[in-house]
């Protein structure tokens, strides 16, 4: 028995130990009020913060009943339907300027706008040798767990690093926002090309190019695309840029950014929450639920058949055996993900460019029947949110399934930096909730008597 076989032993052995001194009996929950997930019963979350970043809307309150609506969802309180009506009515990209409206609070004009997007243009260039010294250095089949390396690295780069002044912290935040579509992209060519033998692509996208369109240039190998190619991951980028101060990572930075550390450590902390298939990596899972779909059912057409699968997955029979519809429900979104319905509405035209349009139809029966069967079991309101298209959109874009999260952070650090200055200017104290110590207390045995 070599030395690796004795230490699996022995973590298997150890690791019955801790399932059996870890267990919490569930009914002391109930006892002692605990809202697990900070959400009550009726799936309100609990008030830790105020913000004025975002707000999501979900249901209204009539004689303190919570009543389900149609989703709605407003950066700095501007609805996000208007603001992709504005965008997308006059064919422009949009994503550089939300990231704009949730950072400073306001719409910008159109001299501060091309102001902006100079700036972040002017960032989107990695220090000397970065690539080669970093990124190329151990290359890792996980794109989040690369891009948080390489921000924690970027900490050495920075004089100030440590500096918590709201011009220095804003200064970090957008050189971020500008280096996030290299780091993930320029993660994903390395492991592309050490771990899976493709020719590896460094491009070096032109300062002029907007977010989505430089993504595009660095990782095709010929560094072309259609308008409406980057128009639509674009929009993807929009929706995903914020979603209020309650979700996982956002929430994950507020709790981070109180302690008082520095800027790269709460994004780091940040991408490891998104990186979780419960938050981030959802969409990812869709794609893959659809793969195991067409292999496992015979007639994609045939909705009984159809509707069969899905009892499997949610009986856990079936996919990952998690139970879960990756793509249909949400935490705060009852009759309607607005993302969701904004995407839907979109995603066709690319679905007829690139010939998918049977795939499209799989998806909504899918969508329809999923929604049937939870709601009868769960006895409320669901619906498809976000993840169930932005998937469906990547693959369509070509996009390698490794770089799925990636873009969702790609997006999601405006939002993060908008909450971290929040945090830093306003709150002024370290976030600390209690846990209620339920093992009982026990007298200390001398280790000869044990």
């Amino acid at each position: 028995m070599n030395r690796f076989t004795e230490l699996t032993t022995s973590i298997e052995h150890l690791s019955e130990k801790c399932i059996k001194n870890g267990h919490i009996d569930p009914e002391l929950y109930d006892r002692y009020e605990v809202r697990k997930g900070l959400r009550y019963k009726t799936g309100r979350g609990v008030l830790t913060g105020l913000t004025e970043v975002g707000e999501v809307k979900s249901y209204t309150i009539d004689d303190n009943k919570m009543i389900p609506c149609e989703g709605k969802l407003y950066y700095r309180g501007v609805d996000v339907e208007q603001l992709v009506e504005g965008f997308t009515g006059e064919n422009r990209f949009g994503f550089e300027e939300i990231a704009y409206l949730l950072l400073f609070g306001e719409q910008p004009k159109i001299e501060d706008l091309e102001e902006f997007k100079h700036d972040i243009g002017v960032y989107r260039m990695l220090p000397t040798s970065f690539v080669r010294d970093i990124i190329m250095k151990a290359p890792s089949g996980d794109m989040m767990n690369t891009l948080a390396r390489s921000v924690l690295t970027l900490y050495s780069y920075d004089k100030y690093a440590d500096d918590l002044d709201i011009k220095n912290v804003l200064r970090q935040s957008m050189q971020l926002i500008a280096l996030f579509p290299l780091l993930s992209v320029y993660g994903y060519q390395a492991y592309n090309h050490y771990q899976k033998g493709q020719s590896l692509f460094i491009h070096t996208p032109p300062e002029t190019l907007s977010t989505a369109e430089a993504i595009l240039y660095m990782l095709r190998p010929d560094s072309k695309f259609t308008d409406l190619e980057a128009k639509l991951l674009d929009l993807c980028l929009v929706l995903h840029a914020e979603h209020g101060g309650g979700n996982n990572s956002t929430f994950t930075t507020h709790v981070v950014s109180s302690s008082g550390t520095d800027t790269y450590s709460s994004v780091a902390a940040s991408l490891g929450s998104l990186k979780g298939p419960k938050h981030g990596g959802a969409n990812k899972k869709v794609v893959e639920m659809f793969d195991d779909i067409r292999q496992n059912v015979k007639d994609c057409e045939d909705e009984d058949e159809l509707r069969e699968y899905l009892k499997k997955v949610i009986k856990k029979e079936a996919f990952d055996k998690s139970g879960l519809i990756y793509g249909i429900g949400h935490a705060v979104y009852s009759l309607s993900d607005p993302r969701a319905k904004i995407l839907e509405g979109f995603v066709g035209s690319l679905a007829k460019e690139k010939g998918k349009e049977e795939e499209l139809e799989l998806y909504y029966r899918v969508e329809k029947i999923a929604i049937e069967l939870l709601q009868s079991k769960r006895n409320r309101p669901i619906s498809a949110n976000v993840d169930f298209y932005s998937g469906f959109v990547y693959s369509m874009l070509g996009l390698p399934l490794e770089l799925y999260t990636p873009i969702f952070a790609i997006a999601r650090i405006v939002g993060w930096s908008a909450h971290r200055i929040e945090e830093l200017m306003n709150a002024n104290k370290i976030i600390r909730p209690a846990y209620k110590n339920v093992a009982k207390h026990t007298p200390y045995i001398p280790l000869s008597e044990r």
